[in-house]
Parts: C-alpha cells; sequence; structure tokens
C-alpha cells in the first residue's frame, strides 16, 4: 500500500496521524494546508483526503468535516511513515534509577519499573514477571478473614509472591505461627518443590510433632497449585489512564472490560505468546491482538529473555489506538534490555 502513495499523500496522511495521536480529534484540510507547508489549497488537500479515505487509510466522523486515521491508516503510519525518536540520557537515567535494584527487592523493581513506563508513555505501563523457581527465604501466613489466609512467601532474590487459600474453618493465631516455623525450618534455601518432598513424608509419617490443624495447613500452604499452568504474574500500574481518552458511555465500558481482562491470569499466556512472535517491540493496533478485539485498545510490548535465550517475560503498555509509538518504541526496548541485566545478575 505505501508504494501506492506518492509524496503528497504520504506526507498528509502523516499530519493527519500525528495531529490524531497529539489531540485525538478529526483534522481538517484547513488546518493541514496551514501548518504542513506544501502550498496546497484546502480544496486540494480534501481531494485528497478521500482518496486516502476510499483506500481505506481514513474515515469521517458524521461530526465533522475532519478526518481520522482508521486502523488501516495507523498500520500503514507505523511500518513505513513513522519518525522513531531516541531517549535522551535524562531518560535513559531516569529508567535506570526505576530499575535500581540496591534496597529492593524484585517485586519492588518491576513495580516501580511498571510505574516509571506508564508516566514515561502516559498509558497503563505492564510488567509480566516470571514466577521463581529459587529458594524460598522465608512463608509468612497471614489470617484475612475466618476464612481466607494469605500466604506470603519471600524468594532468596528477594522476589515476593502473595497467594490466598481459603480454608472451610477459622484458624487459630497459634496454628498460623507454628505451620510458618515448622515451614521456614525445613526450607533452608530449598526450592519449594523440593521442600514439598521432605514435609510431605514427615507429616504421612508422624514424625512431623505438629497437631492436625498445623498440619493441613502446612500442606495446603507448600502445595503447587496444580491447576495453576502460568509461570508467571502481570503487574499494571496507571489503569486510571485508560479512562483519560473516555468520550461516551462506550467508550467507559470499553474501559472496563480491558481492566477486567488485565486482572485475570489467563491474559498473562495471551499477553507472553503475542510476545513469542519475534525478537525486539512489537506494536498491536486495535483488533490486530484478539485480547483486545472489541476494545480498540492498542498495545506495544517488548520480551526479556533468560541468560538461555528463553522468554521469560515481557513489558509494555497499553492504551488507545492513537498512543504516541514512536516515543514508547524506544522507551520499552531500553528497558527491556535493563530488565534482562537485573534478571540474569
Amino acid at each position: 500500500m505505501l508504494r501506492e502513495l506518492n509524496e503528497r499523500s504520504e506526507s498528509i496522511l502523516r499530519y493527519i496521524v500525528d495531529a490524531y495521536m497529539a489531540t485525538g480529534e478529526p483534522v481538517g484540510s484547513r488546518i493541514i494546508s496551514e501548518k504542513l507547508g506544501l502550498n496546497l489549497s484546502p480544496a486540494t488537500i480534501r481531494n485528497v483526503m478521500a482518496e486516502l479515505e476510499g483506500a481505506g487509510l481514513l474515515s469521517s466522523p458524521h461530526t465533522s468535516a475532519g478526518r481520522l486515521p482508521t486502523q488501516a491508516g495507523m498500520r500503514l503510519y507505523v511500518d513505513g511513515l513513522m519518525q522513531i525518536g531516541d531517549l535522551s540520557e535524562e531518560e535513559r537515567a531516569q529508567i535506570k534509577a526505576h530499575c535500581q535494584t540496591s534496597g529492593q527487592s524484585m517485586t519492588q523493581v518491576m513495580e516501580s519499573a511498571t510505574s516509571m513506563l506508564s508516566g514515561l508513555s502516559s498509558a497503563a505501563g505492564l510488567v509480566i514477571a516470571p514466577k521463581t523457581n529459587k529458594p524460598v527465604k522465608q512463608i509468612q501466613f497471614i489470617q484475612l478473614d475466618p476464612h481466607r489466609i494469605l500466604i506470603v512467601m519471600v524468594m532468596q532474590d528477594g522476589l515476593v509472591e502473595n497467594r490466598v487459600m481459603e480454608v472451610a474453618q477459622p484458624v487459630p493465631p497459634h496454628a498460623l505461627i507454628m505451620a510458618s516455623n515448622y515451614i521456614n525450618d525445613r526450607l533452608a534455601g530449598r526450592t519449594l518443590k523440593d521442600a514439598q518432598v521432605t514435609i510431605a513424608d514427615e507429616i504421612a509419617s508422624r514424625r512431623a510433632q505438629i497437631d492436625e490443624i498445623t498440619a493441613d495447613l502446612v500442606q495446603k500452604g507448600i502445595a503447587l497449585d496444580p491447576n495453576d499452568k502460568v509461570d508467571s504474574h502481570i503487574i499494571v500500574r496507571g489503569q486510571s489512564r485508560l479512562l483519560d481518552d473516555v468520550k461516551a458511555i462506550e467508550d467507559l465500558e470499553r474501559a472496563r472490560k480491558l481492566r477486567s481482562a488485565l486482572e485475570d491470569q489467563q491474559t498473562i499466556s495471551k499477553l507472553l505468546n503475542a510476545a513469542q512472535g519475534a525478537d525486539g517491540v512489537q506494536i498491536f493496533i486495535g483488533t490486530e491482538n484478539r485480547m483486545f478485539e472489541h476494545s480498540g485498545w492498542s498495545m506495544v510490548i517488548s520480551p526479556y529473555k533468560s541468560q538461555e535465550s528463553q522468554i521469560i517475560g515481557a513489558i509494555g503498555v497499553i492504551g488507545p489506538v492513537r498512543l504516541n509509538y514512536s516515543r514508547i518504541i524506544p522507551l520499552l526496548d531500553y528497558t527491556s534490555k535493563i530488565m534482562e541485566r537485573i534478571i540474569n545478575t
């Protein structure tokens, strides 16, 4: 399609997309004539815009004489007309500072990186963090309510993983303390999977010397969920920014559905599958990603890899179709390299 456009059509399409990304509003021929500097009359520009609309690259809202880029127009812009920017030294320093590991757990680093992505992109930032198979440093049981217990697992590398366990009957406080102490005495820098075997054997042979309530709590607390096939968890920050572009009730409903999707564990698998497609930053505009098929959102995502060059997570931003892609691409590319360095240290 790009080869079929002459230089004049390319310039007008590029200007319309740039203006739309900046304002979210339709762009009229008069403003293009005044700002573009091609010495073309508004009438000539309207003819070019009509041709671009006929090619499916622009659309004309009923309430405006201006034009908006279609999804196809946005894709053409991203693939061939966009001029990718570069990060300033100040921005690079800011990213490094947010990813600073000194005095922070890996969870805190990833949360900070996610907030940073949201702030610099003016969109919702996300980090898909790999679940660790590293040794566990400590486990703690915390009563949330009579039927729910929070299990806090602190790994040797500082990563913190939380799980919520449901119980049929209230558990006495002493059982929570005994269960934590019992497990921690036997972990001793081992992985949870390794410790399971020893603990299960002790309890089965009645060598555990703990009461039945505590034993049940211990076994459930260290159990690996057989239905949990997702090896990662997702951190999302800046979801309120998804409402910045809301102009109608249907837009609000789309934002609600997206926020709900981001809380679904299956979303992680879909996002990781999207990141598997190719090396480097990938852009999914609107319905190009089935996850957002009916939502009208775009996603820009970049994977990060293990020392064995396996994709173990991803970072990205999600927002309206008019995301500033030329700014987001270098932002994600640089941040993913920093994340790889941290994960593999």
